[in-house]
């Protein structure tokens, strides 16, 4: 919940061609954004869109671009060329009004010494601009949110890695941004973080803010993101969902099989079926590869193993990891001679 003294100075900040935004305008919009370091081009003629209330998850290799490209939409860097606009203000010419609306949270974030999670919090909601009960109100509010109120004695120092992304991720929400960029945030914690930080975002996303999270940890991101964006070599290289990713151009179906009887009665039936390929053997069946990616034709193929007298306990579409999916891309990359990041 955003204060009503932060309402008060938005209206007074807002520039008389922007006093009212549509409410149709993207969370993020970036337009051949472009950003030269010497001797590096870092961003390449990015261009993509959030929409209000997704999960964006941003992939790619350390030194694609992902850094830069969030901290431009964070206003924290000038970009060479293009514009980002968040929430409709650009954050080129309106830094101050894309900052009431975003939560940065970085990959590597600074603490200090002899402070408690409480004074922390607190210390930011005064940089805010929050005063007296409102302020008490805010912070307390944040850390039952992020389950910090336990420790709101301990040193900040002293804080677990979750934890400390916990914190983060508090001083990020504080002023009740619309918008939140999470750079790497589950980066080095426990699986045991990971599904708590995991269910954080999805709650947060329930409530209607946009995240846009960046992280190496593709299964995840599968789980949580309503669409992933690639970057490679400072462009990117796919925008869809984790479900596009997987499926790719491919117009066959893996499926995996198991039997109750003999495994070896399956590369049999298979060497015989039409529109059926004998791939690869497992403990108890295989895996066989359908022609086809509709429906009806791979009922009609389970349809017949049964008829035929396969015992079949299991039949269902092995899917391809994400993971595999960005290696395949950037293998299509390199067969084409585009250069690829390491």
């Amino acid at each position: 919940m955003r204060s009503s003294q932060s309402s008060e100075s938005e209206e007074k900040l807002l520039p008389a061609s922007e006093e009212t935004l549509p409410e149709a305008s993207p969370a993020i919009e970036v337009r051949h954004l472009s950003r030269w370091f010497p001797g590096v081009h870092a961003v390449r003629d990015v261009s993509f869109t959030v929409s209000k209330g997704q999960v964006v998850g941003f992939v790619g290799a350390n030194g694609a671009g992902k850094t830069t490209t969030m901290r431009i939409i964070a206003t924290l860097d000038h970009p060479t060329s293009g514009d980002v606009l968040v929430c409709g203000f650009n954050a080129l010419t309106h830094p101050a009004e894309v900052r009431q609306r975003i939560g940065w949270m970085p990959d590597n974030y600074g603490t200090y010494s002899h402070m408690t999670v409480l004074e922390y919090l607190d210390f930011f909601a005064r940089a805010l601009g929050y005063k007296g009960q409102e302020r008490l109100d805010r912070v307390a509010e944040v850390m039952e949110f992020t389950d910090l109120t336990r420790l709101a004695d301990r040193l900040i120092d002293s804080l677990s890695k979750g934890m400390g992304q916990r914190l983060c991720l508090g001083r990020a929400l504080l002023h009740d941004p619309e918008v939140l960029i999470l750079d790497e945030p589950a980066a080095g914690l426990d699986p045991k973080a990971r599904v708590e930080l995991k269910h954080l975002i999805r709650v947060l996303a329930e409530e209607g803010k946009t995240v846009f999270i960046s992280s190496h940890i593709l299964s995840e991101l599968g789980e949580m993101c309503d669409s992933l964006l690639f970057i490679n070599q400072g462009s990117i290289i796919h925008h869809g969902s984790a479900e596009s990713l997987r499926r790719g151009s491919h117009e066959v179906s893996l499926v995996e099989v198991k039997l109750a009887d003999s495994p070896g009665r399956l590369v049999e039936w298979a060497a015989m079926a039409p529109h059926v390929t004998y791939r690869e053997s497992t403990k108890s069946g295989g895996r066989i590869e359908i022609d086809s990616v509709d429906g009806e034709i791979l009922a009609t193929v389970l349809r017949r193993m049964i008829q035929d007298g396969l015992q079949v306990i299991d039949f269902h579409l092995h899917e391809r990891k994400l993971e595999d999916a960005f290696i395949e891309i950037l293998g299509d990359l390199e067969s084409s001679g585009t250069p690829v990041v390491s």
